[in-house]
């Protein structure tokens, strides 16, 4: 409404709106509250944060304030602050190209009439603290039942010793 007094009245602008003239004026002249101060003080913290480190919450907690990722992310947002994450992308999978493709025998069709017809298997991997831990799964398509399993911190291991 503070933009457009010159084109409009107050009166028409708060009728419009729906709100009161003395509400508009209490708000205009009202003192921010004790949260508003602490988010402007924190606000400027953020800023000068950002130029030098790019973990703010971990460096907030190094300086003793424990304050939420989300009053963080909300207070960022306000001030177009983007954060930058530094992850290392990792292959997990290494093709051999003098190798001949795996034919599909099945023809991507995953669905059995029997036990013990058709098995499938995959394998993924979870980063931990130690590295990745890689999971290789056997199922029978039938019951959808795990028949064997294996893990281990590499991807080289043969399936033959199921578990």
């Amino acid at each position: 409404m503070t933009a457009n007094q010159a084109e409009y009245s107050i009166q028409l602008m708060s009728h419009t709106l729906g709100v009161s003239r003395s509400g508009f004026y209490a708000y205009h002249n009202r003192t921010p509250s004790v949260r508003q101060v602490a988010d402007d003080a924190l606000s400027d913290r953020i800023a000068a944060i950002h130029e030098a480190a790019p973990r703010i919450h971990a460096e907030l907690a190094d300086e003793g304030d424990h304050v939420g990722r989300k009053r963080i992310e909300r207070l960022m947002k306000a001030k177009g602050l983007r954060s930058v994450s530094r992850r290392k992308f990792v292959v997990t999978t290494e093709r051999d190209l003098w190798a001949r493709p795996a034919s599909d025998l099945v023809d991507r069709n995953f669905y059995a009439d029997a036990p013990n017809v058709l098995w499938v298997a995959d394998i993924t991997y979870a980063p931990t603290w130690a590295g990745f831990l890689y999971l290789a799964v056997v199922l029978n398509a039938f019951s959808r039942r795990i028949t064997g399993w294996l893990w281990g911190m590499t991807r080289r291991r043969s399936l033959s010793s199921t578990q």
